[in-house]
């Protein structure tokens, strides 16, 4: 069963610096029916204006994945870390029993567009971790890499049984991913036109993915998308 979740059915909002769009309820946006999916809480959609950003705010018992679309987004956190994350860049933190961080477009010219994502761990209140990784363009072409997952093996670690791969299509490329039934999946897409099992999903689309043995895709324009392998 696979389930659309169109763009244009998400929750906007608009504080001037910062439009998102909300694939679950966050904030100001609540609809019961779009609580998350599995342990994948947050799916935000966030453009940043020029030199705007998230102030200093605290976070426990999440882990919290940024990638950035376009653009270019500043980190600081009470870790002591200090970065800054471009495109193809994918940023952990593990929050645990608690940290507190800010972002910040890193520009004073160009806004940052980039995707925050939620996934609640199986473990709380564990020490707060920070991770970052890039990931050059051809690594991402016409294939789906893990970026992110449960074990030692994934190149970015998080505290849960679940795992994230991103892929870059080129128009035409058709790619092929087994699926284990027993698993649930969560397929983002992040820009350009495919088809999923012949399901047409365009940017900002999300499909609920259940029950199904494996996918078929099928890029129609320039695509990049991520996946999510999830706990039933």
């Amino acid at each position: 069963m696979i389930v659309k979740r169109a763009a244009e059915e998400r929750g906007p909002s608009d504080l001037g610096w910062l439009q998102s769009q909300h694939t679950f309820s966050f904030g100001g946006y609540q609809d019961p029916a779009h609580m998350g999916f599995g342990p994948l809480r947050v799916i935000n959609e966030d453009r940043v204006v020029p030199g705007a950003g998230f102030g200093t705010h605290p976070h426990k018992n999440m882990e919290i994945i940024s990638y950035v679309l376009s653009g270019e987004l500043a980190h600081k956190d009470s870790m002591g870390n200090g970065s800054r994350i471009v495109a193809g860049d994918v940023q952990v933190m593990s929050a645990g029993a608690g940290v507190t961080h800010s972002e910040f477009n890193a520009s004073d010219s160009e806004p940052v567009h980039f995707l925050q994502i939620w996934i609640q761990p199986n473990a709380v209140d564990t020490e707060p971790g920070y991770q970052q990784l890039s990931f050059a363009p051809e690594d991402l072409r016409n294939k789906l890499i893990q970026v992110v997952g449960g074990d030692a093996r994934a190149p970015l670690q998080i505290k849960q049984d679940a795992s994230l791969a991103i892929g870059r299509l080129e128009p035409g490329v058709e790619l092929g991913e087994t699926l284990v039934p027993t698993r649930k999946y969560w397929l983002q897409v992040a820009s350009g036109e495919l088809r999923v099992n012949g399901e047409l999903a365009k940017a900002g689309d999300g499909l609920a993915i259940a029950g199904e043995a494996a996918l078929a895709m099928a890029a129609i324009t320039q695509t990049e998308i991520l996946l999510f392998d999830l706990p039933a």
